[in-house]
């Protein structure tokens, strides 16, 4: 047990029964002198001689006596007063109980001191193993949301190439449908042109036979119309649906409207000689020009290729003064000179 108030200091406390311990002490101590001096005296005493027959020779000789030592005086103990031997008694005491009590608290303190790092010890190694599974932990989920991210960029990937495969084949059937679209835009707006064209020429072939059968009977009409020799050289010529003179007839100053928008397309820079070539024109009543064909040559292919893109590019042909373009007429040109 250890005292918590240290102001006074540790006493045993006071047995009985001191005095017959001292007497029975000093009893003893008697008797252990008392067998310490007979132990001691027993040995001075001398031996008692012994005879013996010897049959061998003896030399002749004095055997000395043995020297006895003198007895070793033992001084008694001196007597102890009562109180001193109660005293020496008590202060042993005293301190065998205080080497027991200090004993017994250095054990305890080593108890304590053991038991405290003990404690450290399970402690630090209950830390240790916290933090190594916040660390594997840690490193777990680290793992998972790098697997998750590896996924989502994966299935990320995937999807835009998905995308990608499906515009593609979107932007694919497009172009297709776009290609054969065109292409059957392209092959009905052939078919109409040929159609066209073809209608075109048959109406022209048709026409020109006709028109060429009245060309003669009209021809000094259509030059008077053209103007005095010399001149720039464009004429207009009527030409009738039926036979005889009726038909599409232009009004009189309808020559000089054709004239002033053929004139400025004609393009010739070579002879100007004895060339004169006749267009045959055939219009729709806006003016659009529907076709364009030599009805008479001149003899120069270069001067009759000049007129006819000339004629060409003066679509669309004027209007008359009825609001309308004539169907179908002729066009007399010459080159200046």
């Amino acid at each position: 047990m250890i005292r918590k108030n240290t102001d006074y200091p540790l006493q045993p406390p006071r047995e009985r029964g001191t005095g017959r311990a001292f007497a029975f002490a000093l009893v003893m101590h008697a008797l252990l002198g008392f067998f310490l001096y007979h132990g001691i005296q027993w040995q001075n005493s001398t031996p008692e001689g012994a005879e013996a027959e010897l049959w061998t020779e003896v030399p002749d000789s004095v055997i000395p006596r043995p020297v006895t030592p003198p007895p070793v005086p033992v001084a008694p103990a001196p007597p102890v007063p009562d109180e001193q031997a109660d005293i020496a008694l008590q202060e042993k005491k005293r301190k065998q109980q205080e080497a027991a009590r200090e004993a017994q608290l250095a054990e305890q303190q080593r108890q304590q001191k053991l038991q405290a790092q003990q404690e450290a010890e399970a402690k630090r190694e209950q830390q240790l193993a916290a933090e190594q599974a916040a660390q594997l932990a840690a490193q777990k989920a680290a793992a998972a949301k790098q697997k998750q991210l590896q996924q989502q960029q994966q299935a990320d990937k995937l999807k835009q190439q998905q995308l990608a495969e499906q515009k593609k084949q979107q932007l694919k059937e497009q172009q297709d449908e776009q290609q054969k679209q065109a292409e059957a835009e392209a092959q009905k707006k052939a078919d109409a042109q040929k159609a066209a064209k073809a209608k075109a020429q048959a109406e022209a072939a048709a026409q020109a036979k006709k028109l060429d059968a009245e060309r003669r009977a009209r021809l000094a009409q259509m030059q008077g119309m053209a103007g005095p020799p010399g001149s720039t050289g464009n004429g207009l010529g009527k030409s009738g649906t039926g036979s005889g003179s009726g038909g599409n007839a232009a009004s009189p100053g309808y020559a000089d409207k054709v004239r002033r928008v053929v004139r400025p397309n004609i393009s010739w820079g070579g002879e100007t000689e004895g060339l004169e070539t006749v267009i045959a024109v055939r219009c729709s009543p806006t003016g659009t020009l529907l076709s364009a064909t030599i009805a008479h040559s001149s003899g120069n292919a270069a001067w009759d290729d000049a007129a006819l893109r000339a004629v060409q590019r003066s679509d669309p042909m004027p209007q008359d003064i009825d609001g309308k373009t004539p169907g179908s007429f002729r066009i007399t040109l010459r080159p200046a000179g």
